[in-house]
């Protein structure tokens, strides 16, 4: 199958093809007629290139759909078993593994799987090797996959393949080097722009062309989706939301700045915040913990939140807070139509959510704000790894 015309083939027919399935994907299942409109090709033209494409085993023939009256035509759309795009986010001691098919469905997930990530090859080689048997566990056949795609934390970008956190050879990228190992078309991503295309393609967005993507984990990053597209910058790394210079706290961001807006609205704000309140002699159900290992994690205070814990939710709240005021000045800005919170900090849930839109509420345009929608992800962990599998599958059609 990956000796098709979708390895990166120029002719003429070749791009009409692709133009086909890229039409499937954004608007389901089509006819010949429409899509000879779609395409400006004439009818016998469309014919025959779907006709190849379902020798390919890229489209099926759906059967006669009905209409308002007269003859009712075929219909065709992809086929889902074409093969299988595969993705895989890395966090910081864990990885998150995803499998779609053609068509976009999910057909195998595995979260918290053990890696960390290093600057070396050896660690790229690793990853590899992780992908392979993941395969070979859940019994799927490598030689069907056209696509990997692979997120990282920090700046990447997309075109060089080149990771600001990760990269170690100025002359082989980490994607080069996954490709030398796996054989197959391999495309490197920010995480919040993963999640930010997982929910555009297949979660929390619908129809809106204007969308921004907050990801509240350890650290603080976005994605946006703007008049439709994923929007990249002039060099590759927008979306830095989280070392926008708002706060007056005087703490020391990771980047080596003072008062980036992660130093207050982040999983490591979260876990700051509690600690200095509970090495003041605060009361909490985290007191004991704290006493005995001198430290508290974002699991702890998660298990606390559920139990009522008032200073983890106090917290968790101020956070929201000050990311709601952050996310005001952007819907000022980019009027979007929905804002979409997601990252390991959703799980706080409306000890999260509700003041984020309260302060926003607040601080927000009425005029600008009246039109926007605030909402968690909905797929959740799956988000970058569902996301890291369309970005491959867009790649391969000359989407991006």
């Amino acid at each position: 199958m990956r000796n098709t015309f979708l390895d990166n083939s120029r002719s003429k027919n070749a791009a009409l093809k692709k133009t086909i399935l890229r039409i499937c994907i954004e608007n389901g299942e089509q006819s010949i007629g429409a899509l000879s409109e779609k395409l400006d090709s004439s009818v016998p033209t469309v014919t025959k290139l779907i006709s190849e494409l379902i020798d390919d085993g890229f489209m099926v023939d759906l059967g006669k759909q009905g209409s308002a009256g007269g003859r009712r035509p075929s219909v065709y759309g992809l086929n889902p078993d074409a093969g299988y795009f595969v993705g895989v986010d890395i966090r910081n001691t864990h990885a998150g593994f995803a499998v779609t098919d053609f068509k976009g469905n999910l057909v195998s997930f595995q979260d918290d799987i053990p890696f960390t990530m290093e600057k070396n090859e050896a660690s790229v080689r690793e990853i590899a090797a992780s992908i392979r048997r993941f395969f070979a566990d859940n019994q799927m056949d490598w030689e069907r996959v056209l696509g990997l795609g692979i997120s990282l934390a920090g700046r990447v970008n997309r075109l060089t393949g080149y990771s600001n956190n990760y990269s170690f050879d100025p002359d082989r990228s980490i994607a080069s080097i996954l490709e030398e190992e796996l054989e197959v078309p391999v495309i490197l991503e920010n995480d919040s722009r993963a999640m930010t295309y997982g929910e555009f393609i297949c979660g929390t967005i619908n129809k809106e062309q204007n969308v921004l993507f907050v990801n509240v984990s350890w650290g603080l990053g976005m994605g946006m989706v703007l008049d439709g597209r994923l929007f990249y910058g002039a060099s590759g790394y927008s979306g830095e939301f989280g070392h926008f210079p708002l706060l007056d706290n005087d703490v020391m961001c990771r980047c080596g700045k003072i008062g980036c807006l992660e130093t207050g609205a982040s999983g490591s704000a979260v876990v700051r915040l509690v600690t200095e309140q509970l090495k003041a002699g605060r009361s909490s159900l985290l007191k004991d913990k704290y006493k005995k290992e001198g430290k508290v994690n974002l699991n702890d205070i998660f298990k606390a939140i559920k139990q009522e814990d008032v200073l983890s939710i106090e917290v968790v709240e101020k956070v929201g807070e000050t990311l709601g005021r952050a996310l005001a000045g952007l819907i000022n800005i980019f009027n979007p139509e929905l804002v979409i919170i997601g990252g390991k900090l959703a799980m706080a849930g409306d000890y999260l959510l509700l003041p984020i839109r309260s302060t926003v509420k607040k601080y927000a345009q009425n005029l600008v704000n009246r039109d926007t929608t605030i909402k968690f992800s909905t797929l959740k962990r799956q988000a970058a790894p569902v996301g890291d599998c369309m970005l491959s599958r867009s790649h391969l059609l000359g989407v991006l």
